[in-house]
C-alpha cells in the first residue's frame, strides 16, 4: 500500500487521533503507553539487524529473526489495542492479541534458559553489540510496562496485554544472555563494592 501523503497537519496543535478518530493531547498517558511500545518495536528492529550482521550462530539467525519479527507484529497489535479508547470505540480484531503469544515467549525463554550454564549474581548489561541491544530492548520494554500499568489505572486495558509485555522483558533478558553465550562472550557479573 502506497502512502499518498506522510504529513496531515492535523497534529500541529498538539493533539493526535486514536483508533476510531477520538482526538487526545500528545501528552496523554495513552499516547505515552503506545508510543513507548512503538519505540520498543523500533529497538527490536535494530536488534534484528545486529543479530543478522553479527551472525549470531548462523544456524540460529533465521529462527531468531522469525521469532523477533513475530514479536514485532504482536507489538503492533499491542499498540493498536492501547490506541483504542474502549469507552468510546470497540476493539477491532486487529487490536486483539492472538491466543498463544505469551505462551510462545514462555517456551522460547525455557528453551534458551536450558542451554545456559548456571551462573549466580546480577549481570551487567553488555557483552556483544547484539546482546547489549537486547538489554536496551529489555529496559524499554520495562518502561512500556510501567506506562501501560499507569494507563490501566484509568482506562480499560486487556490483562493479556500486561502479561505479554511482562513476559517479553523476561524473554529479552534471556535473549541477551543466549546471544553472549552463543558468541562465546562471557558476561560481567555485578560486583558489590560493600565487602
Amino acid at each position: 500500500m502506497k502512502i499518498m501523503r506522510v504529513y496531515t497537519k492535523t497534529g500541529d496543535n498538539g493533539t493526535t487521533a486514536l483508533v476510531g478518530g477520538v482526538r487526545i493531547k500528545k501528552t496523554d498517558i495513552r499516547l505515552e503507553a503506545y508510543g513507548t511500545v512503538d519505540e520498543l518495536n523500533s529497538q527490536i528492529g535494530l536488534l534484528v539487524a545486529l543479530i543478522e550482521k553479527q551472525g549470531v550462530e548462523n544456524e540460529t539467525v533465521g529462527s531468531l529473526r522469525e521469532e523477533l519479527i513475530r514479536i514485532q507484529n504482536s507489538l503492533f497489535i499491542v499498540g493498536t489495542h492501547l490506541a483504542t479508547d474502549q469507552s468510546k470505540t470497540p476493539l477491532y480484531p486487529s487490536a486483539i492479541l492472538p491466543e498463544g503469544e505469551t505462551e510462545m515467549l514462555e517456551q522460547a525463554i525455557d528453551s534458551m534458559n536450558a542451554q545456559l550454564p548456571e551462573k549466580q549474581g546480577f549481570v551487567l548489561p553488555g557483552g556483544t553489540v547484539a546482546a547489549a541491544q537486547a538489554h536496551v530492548c529489555r529496559t524499554v520494554c520495562r518502561r512500556a510496562e510501567r506506562r501501560i500499568a499507569q494507563l490501566a489505572e484509568i482506562a480499560k486495558v486487556g490483562p493479556e496485554i500486561m502479561q505479554y509485555i511482562n513476559r517479553l522483558s523476561d524473554y529479552l533478558f534471556i535473549l541477551a544472555k543466549i546471544i553472549n553465550f552463543n558468541m562465546g562472550h562471557g558476561e560481567i557479573v555485578w560486583q558489590s563494592p560493600c565487602r
